[in-house]
């Protein structure tokens, strides 16, 4: 609807109420009637325009300076008065969207979560079947946004200290989301559906910066006099504490199971709670199985689990972005990096692996080599003012400086294709930076860290732990390792630990599931060419096997094609008699870019155990 649709509606329908209220000077309820609609001010003019509203009885919802724009309800009478400023350039509805459908995050059933409470796929859980519910995990994090619409339901039992149920950085309300988000049709569902108990303790403040370790050991006590089952722990430091782990070898020894970040460094150090015998250490894969380049590797990692371009919960909108030129630049905020804008000439700074003369300047980095902390720092101590972080590979990415690093400079990421147009065209000319977060909202973000692993191992273990409340903490820990899937070299290996975490084998291994499928599928994918060009169609065929290396007819198979630019395309075909399927696909390259395009291939049956395979192509 434009300006001057909304316009006529709204003025016509003012006309109306003047025309049979013209003996009475008082206005109608009508005319009081509060109307929500985007105020876009000139540049310069935020301060004039504020003034009109606050006149104008306006009520404020946000200030979106990115945007020279206020979101406001004001009663019908103003709008004319408002479209009449000089300093007012649109005035627009703020018009109603409607939830899509629940998105269920690959993830939830990469670790079996639908395998234990959906069997059958129709989005509702099945009865009888294990939730989570009643069993209590304790999020030690940055908060949580308790607001958000997918912990409408949910049982959040309470917290510490004050202020607990307030994220500014969004990291732990992510974190939750991937554990308890509602299945309630709207944005994501977690690893138990909406069903675990939520106890959250707040060890960051606003700034998402480091805590102590004395911290972290009154924390997690505190979680166990919550009566926790499970404590989830997206964190972690380079140095052990005599002190924490016996705090941690006490909780085990009192029935606790204390779940921890491998690490995001992506060497063999090993970090710190994860890195105590009495805590189980997670690494990270992508969707296609393969740990993360980030993920720390090392004797102690026990599990993995999803922990690349996670799907959760945030309390915030990203409005992030850099103009040069004239031109803006969508990007992502770094997380933990400072928030707010800064300017100054663009230059290039290569990898940003050490400070270089860049004082009063906006630098461009690389991504590669260096980790993104190394990065921003650099530019810090080089006298930057704003680090700018484009992709190696096509696309967009998230990044993070890591669990307990910050910066004093804003710092942003931008896709490869936007990197290379400035680093070839924009060089020393005047950028300006915006890295803002708008708060208190539902939305939700991809992140990557082990810290999206960790929820992961925390939610599958209470899903099965509500199952019997009389296993123990070492009962669980010792099914869910001999469950897990053998990932890597064979047997457990300092990657993936025992391999990818499984709720519904874990369940089956305890003897409280559903008896096991009598086979196994295997899948493998193949493509007609290994490199396609613009407009060519690739033709994908999946061949589903059992475990005696029999073909499979009448198998499902869902295809998911990952495009360069992460674009996800999904196609479904069924097995003829000997056992394949074959779906066609045609190549576009304006809409999803060139370079490595991942094939994803789930096979399943009723009785047997789904079958995954993987391929990949080049598009040029």
């Amino acid at each position: 609807m434009n300006r001057t649709t909304v316009f006529r509606l709204l003025l016509s329908a003012l006309i109306l109420i003047m025309a049979f209220s013209a003996a009475s000077p008082a206005l109608t309820a009508a005319q009081n009637e509060r109307v929500r609609v985007w105020v876009q001010f000139a540049p310069g003019a935020k301060g004039n325009v504020r003034d009109a509203l606050i006149k104008a009885n306006a009520e404020l919802h946000y200030e979106l300076d990115t945007m020279d724009s206020f979101v406001v309800s004001v009663p019908e009478y103003a709008l004319q008065g408002l479209s009449n400023n000089p300093n007012v350039v649109l005035i627009e509805e703020d018009v109603k969207r409607y939830p899509t459908a629940q998105e269920v995050p690959f993830g939830i059933d990469m670790v079996q979560a639908r395998d234990v409470w959906d069997l059958d796929r129709d989005g509702n859980v099945d009865e009888g079947m294990p939730t989570g519910e009643g069993v209590v995990v304790c999020v030690i994090d940055s908060g949580l946004y308790t607001e958000h619409e997918d912990f409408a339901g949910v049982n959040i039992i309470g917290g510490y200290p004050s202020g607990w149920n307030y994220d500014a950085c969004g990291h732990g309300t992510h974190v939750a989301g991937t554990i308890a988000a509602a299945n309630n049709g709207l944005g994501v569902v977690g690893v138990t559906p909406g069903a675990v108990s939520l106890y959250i303790v707040k060890v960051f403040g606003d700034n998402c910066g480091w805590t102590y370790s004395s911290t972290l050991a009154n924390a997690a006590n505190m979680c166990y006099a919550a009566g926790a089952n499970v404590i989830n722990m997206s964190l972690g430091g380079p140095s052990s504490s005599r002190l924490e782990k016996n705090a941690f070898d006490n909780l085990y020894n009192n029935g606790v199971l204390s779940i921890a970040a491998a690490g995001n460094a992506g060497t063999s150090a090993t970090e710190f709670p994860a890195g105590y015998g009495s805590v189980v250490s997670v690494g990270a894969i992508d969707e296609n199985m393969q740990v993360a380049d980030f993920s720390q590797f090392n004797a102690d990692v026990e599990l993995a689990a999803p922990g690349v371009n996670v799907l959760s919960t945030v309390p915030y909108i990203d409005s992030s972005n850099l103009t040069v030129n004239g031109t803006t630049y969508d990007g992502n905020q770094i997380e933990f990096s400072k928030t707010g804008t800064a300017n100054g000439a663009l230059v290039d700074g290569g990898l940003c692996g050490s400070a270089g003369q860049w004082s009063g300047k906006v630098v461009l980095c690389q991504r590669g080599t260096y980790d993104f902390f190394t990065k921003v720092k650099s530019v810090q101590n080089g006298g930057g003012t704003a680090a700018v972080i484009y992709n190696n590979v096509p696309g967009s990415f998230l990044g993070t400086l890591g669990d307990g690093n910050t910066s004093t400079i804003p710092a942003i990421s931008i896709s490869q294709e936007d990197g290379q147009v400035l680093v070839a065209q924009s060089q020393g000319s005047d950028a300006n930076v915006t890295s803002q977060i708008d708060q208190g909202v539902s939305s939700y973000e991809h992140y990557d860290g082990t810290s999206m692993a960790t929820p992961h191992v925390s939610a599958a273990i209470a899903l099965v732990w509500s199952a019997n409340p009389s296993w123990t903490n070492v009962e669980i820990r010792d099914a869910f390792t001999a469950a897990a899937l053998d990932l890597g070299a064979a047997g457990r290996d300092n990657y993936y630990g025992y391999g990818l975490i499984q709720a519904a084998s874990a369940l089956d291994y305890l003897g409280g599931g559903n008896p096991p499928p009598d086979q196994s599928l295997a899948a493998s994918v193949s493509t007609d060419k290994t490199t396609y060009s613009n407009r060519q169609t690739a033709y994908i065929t999946t061949t589903v096997k059992d475990q005696d290396n029999a073909s499979v007819a009448s198998a499902s198979v869902s295809i998911v094609i990952t495009t360069s630019n992460g674009t996800k395309v999904t196609k479904t075909c069924s097995t003829n008699g000997a056992g394949s399927c074959t779906v066609n696909w045609k190549v576009n390259t304006g809409k999803f870019g060139t370079g490595q395009y991942n094939v994803t291939s789930t096979a399943s049956k009723d009785g047997y155990i789904n079958g995954i395979g993987s391929t990949t192509f080049q598009v040029q």
